[in-house]
Formats: C-alpha cells, structure tokens, sequence
C-alpha cells in the first residue's frame, strides 16, 4: 500500500504584523487554519485584519480602540502594546456588567465585563471597535451592531471578522435565546473557542454574504466587505474576509 505524501507549502514574503520579510508554511491544504507566519505565527486572517486597520485608520496608535473578546493572537497583543488608549471586554454573565477584572499575564493586564447588545459604556467613546470573529456567537447581533454605532465618534469605524460559511445563501440562525433563558436551537450546536469561562462558544449564526445589508440597516452605517488575495503578504485562505464599518459618508475609490 503506498504512502500518502505529507503535506508541506512554504512561501516567502512580507508579514505587516512583523513589519518585516518571513516564510510563510502551511502543514495542511486548509490555510485558514494552517498557513502562518514563522515568526508572529498569526494566521491569514489576522493578517488581513492588520492590513485593513492600517490601511483605513493609519493613525490608530493614538486612538481609542475597543477590542471585544482579545484573544492571545499577535493582532490583540499589538493593539494592546501599541494603542495608548485601549479597552478590552469580555462577556461574563457572572459579574456585574461595566465591572473591571484583573487579567494578569494579557498585554491588557485588565479587561471589562461587557454585553456587546447592551453596553455600559457613554455615546461616541472610542475611535474605532475591533471584532475577531466574535458575531457569529452572537444572539442579538442587530443590537450589538446598533450599539457599536452608538459607542463610535463621528469619523469612527468598526472592523470586525466572521467567518461567511453561506457565501450566497442567506444568513442561518442557529439558535435563539428565549425569555426564560433556555436555548432554542435551529440546528445542531456548534461551538468555537472561548478565551474566558468554559472555553467554548457557541455558535448562533451561519452568515451569507448579506451581512452587510443586515448590518447597515441596523448600525445605519456604510459597511465594505473585503477579502486580500495576496500570497506574498500571507493573505489567501477561505472564510478571511473581513468588513469595515463606517460611522461617516462613505467615500472610497474601491
């Protein structure tokens, strides 16, 4: 019986997280996953992310960033290192919401408990709001949206990653949650990785491409959908894209 070759790609390139030239590998043909950068080991969607953040807001070490659920991925750890005026949450059904808890060991060294669908935080408080694929766990994610606009300044924007499973089909909601507090699930539960409480996340939705309908129409803000194909940068996988919200005119020769 012959043997099945391993998998092995190798590319060299430019990273823009590590602002420098590195080799890009791949242990398997899905390089969502698996095609990292050897130095920062950050996947093609962060690096997609990085490359929209500093192409849309060039200036955002001297913003006010709110970044929602920060994992221990290369992008969180250098918004954290690099942004003066940087505010991690995370979702904790246990504490009081607005509540601040020690996370030693984090580039943030604290985060607050927030609710994206009802937060605590004034009007027009941050410059921009950072999302890794954080909507696609949540329940009312019409509110969480309305609420983002609602915590941007003018001029602001919204960058936030999810992965588009339905390409073209329309949007799935997975499962609800009732007034009682159960979950009501249209499909069989899924769940993704969690960096607080039990470590898993549930997944509510399966988005299609009109997630950007859904979320101007409920934020009332432009939204650009883009996706990077760009190998010697990193940037070519499935399931990358990333959108960027607007809370101004959008203007763009995209």
């Amino acid at each position: 019986m012959s043997q099945v070759e391993p998998y092995f790609f190798e590319h060299e390139g430019f990273c823009a997280i590590c602002d420098a030239s590195t080799t890009f590998t791949a242990s398997s043909a899905y390089f969502r996953n698996s095609l990292r950068c050897r130095k920062c080991k950050t996947a093609p969607r962060h690096r997609a992310v990085w490359e929209i953040l500093n192409k849309f807001c060039p200036k955002w070490q001297s913003l006010s960033i709110h970044e929602c659920s920060p994992g221990l991925d290369a992008v969180s750890i250098s918004l954290a290192n690099k942004c003066a005026n940087y505010t991690a949450t995370q979702f904790d059904p246990n504490i009081v919401l607005g509540s601040l808890v020690d996370s030693m060991g984090t580039p943030w060294r604290q985060y607050q408990v927030e609710n994206l669908e009802k937060q605590t935080f004034p009007d027009s408080k941050f410059d921009i709001v950072v999302l890794q694929d954080v909507f696609e766990h949540l329940f009312r994610p019409d509110l969480a949206i309305k609420e983002i606009a609602r915590t941007l300044r003018d001029g602001g924007a919204v960058i936030l990653t999810v992965p588009i499973v339905r390409k073209e089909k329309p949007s799935l909601r997975r499962a609800s949650l009732e007034t009682d507090g159960t979950i009501q699930f249209a499909a069989p539960p899924q769940y993704h990785g969690n960096p607080v409480g039990d470590g898993r996340s549930l997944v509510t939705f399966d988005w299609g491409y009109d997630i950007v309908s859904f979320l101007q129409f409920h934020s009332q803000m432009p939204f650009l959908m883009i996706q990077i194909d760009d190998i010697d940068r990193g940037i070519r996988a499935d399931l990358i894209e990333v959108l960027i919200g607007f809370k101004r005119p959008l203007v763009t020769d995209i």
